[in-house]
């Protein structure tokens, strides 16, 4: 099928140095408040791109759960695919597609696991069936049919009955520690907006990049 005259123009105001925050961190912030009153579903949904020792690129969405300076934090499986590339190659990309919003946020960095307490704070928090699923489902491993994984569904129900869930001990979170953050702000004509954060020694250097 060709979709080639598939298109429309971005109409924003544009994206000017000096209405960013010299922090990315604080910039994130704004964007994403902005998300959220936008009413955009899941305005905390990312792409997460990852690499393993085969250096074939991997992409799956998942939800952020956390940011602050330090990084921003997701969990999933330990013994995941994904986990299994981490441990391959800590490095992986977050993207947010806030298109409605005709924006972007693109980031790049390091990986590192967050600690037993955090995981454990955030997983208590949970609703008790997302509990129970983070026990049941073997993430990213094959399964002959649904029946089965409903099967050990009600056998961690019965399990746990009684009292609160544990946390599985392979399942936790992950925090990107990033190193370059890029705003994209879409503009008429595909002369977009874009604006880097490269980390440096002594913080942050801000560069315009052409769209």
């Amino acid at each position: 099928m060709d979709i080639s005259d598939m298109r429309r123009d971005f109409e924003s105001e544009g994206l000017e140095r000096d209405a960013l925050d010299d922090n990315p961190i604080k910039q994130f912030h704004s964007w994403f408040d902005d998300a959220r009153a936008a009413g955009i579903l899941e305005p905390n949904a990312m792409s997460l791109a990852t690499t393993g020792s085969d250096s074939m690129p991997d992409l799956r969405t998942v939800l952020l759960k956390y940011y602050d300076d330090q990084g921003f934090v997701f969990y999933t499986n330990y013994e995941s695919r994904k986990a299994r590339e981490l441990a391959q190659n800590p490095k992986a990309a977050l993207l947010f597609p806030w298109i409605a919003l005709n924006r972007q946020v693109k980031i790049q960095g390091t990986v590192e696991k967050v600690s037993k307490a955090e995981s454990l704070r955030y997983f208590s928090s949970r609703p008790r069936g997302s509990q129970i699923g983070a026990w049941v489902s073997e993430q990213s491993k094959a399964i002959t049919s649904r029946g089965l994984l409903e099967q050990k569904v009600a056998e961690i129900k019965r399990k746990f009955s009684e009292g609160e869930i544990p946390l599985p001990s392979f399942w936790g979170g992950y925090r990107v520690i990033p190193e370059r953050i890029e705003f994209w702000q879409g503009r008429p004509s595909r002369l977009h907006d874009r604006f880097e954060y490269v980390r440096q020694s002594d913080g942050w250097h801000i560069q315009r990049l052409q769209p």
